[in-house]
């Protein structure tokens, strides 16, 4: 049995996971849909991308918390990349779900295209980086039900959580990592992904669908994630 930490991308909270964690939990597992600071149930909160850090680092510390597999969909992988290298021999497995690869000294947004526009939005919203439209998710494989979901429920992102550089105690070419690949999602995985998985301790995984497969396809995504878990 592993335990599964799961986090979401910009604008999400645990809540997106919710068609996920059913099928992880019937396969034996322990399941902790992660909802970070300023996000979701937690909006208001205060959060700089070290706060996320610790989120996760603590959730890892809790009682019983052994055979860590922690899992980061999107801008949720920059924090998560982080943490990993702090849980320590906790840690089983890090799956980056379409996310970028967090850089050491580096901020999120830095290695943008658009990085210049959001850190624009984000100052002329209050520091927080408003959820985008409903062209946004065109042609990412979701139903309409689905972004209307997406959207109903998504937060503003807290905006410094972007603009903070990344902090790695431990380099990530040392960690057990699967990166999957959203093939939907236009251009190919990220650099780093692609560098690192050349390494031996990364592999690459390729899922038919766009970039959030928590709501376009969850079944095919759990199924990854216990393989992963299990080593296969």
């Amino acid at each position: 049995m592993a335990r599964f930490l799961l986090v979401a991308g910009a604008w999400l909270g645990a809540w997106a996971w919710d068609a996920v964690v059913p099928e992880l939990c019937a396969a034996g597992h322990d399941v902790r849909p992660l909802s970070l600071s300023g996000l979701a149930e937690k909006r208001g909160v205060a959060a700089r991308q070290s706060t996320h850090v610790q989120d996760i680092v603590g959730e890892a510390a809790a009682p019983g918390a052994r055979d860590v597999v922690l899992v980061g969909h999107s801008y949720g992988g920059v924090p998560a990349g982080q943490a990993a290298g702090r849980i320590g021999d906790r840690l089983v497995r890090l799956v980056l779900v379409d996310a970028p690869v967090p850089v050491d000294g580096v901020s999120c947004v830095a290695g943008w295209p658009n990085g210049g526009a959001v850190a624009a939005a984000i100052d002329a919203h209050g520091g927080g980086w408003p959820p985008p439209d409903r062209g946004f998710y065109a042609g990412q494989d979701l139903t309409d039900e689905q972004i209307t979901r997406i959207m109903d429920r998504a937060t503003p992102h807290p905006g410094d959580t972007l603009t903070e550089p990344a902090v790695l105690p431990r380099p990530l070419s040392e960690i057990p990592t699967t990166y999957i690949r959203c093939l939907r999602n236009g251009a190919g995985p990220d650099a780093r992904a692609a560098e690192l998985s050349a390494g031996g301790r990364w592999r690459l995984v390729e899922l038919d669908t766009g970039h959030w497969p928590m709501f376009s396809r969850p079944h095919e995504l759990a199924q990854i994630l216990i393989r992963e878990a299990a080593g296969r």
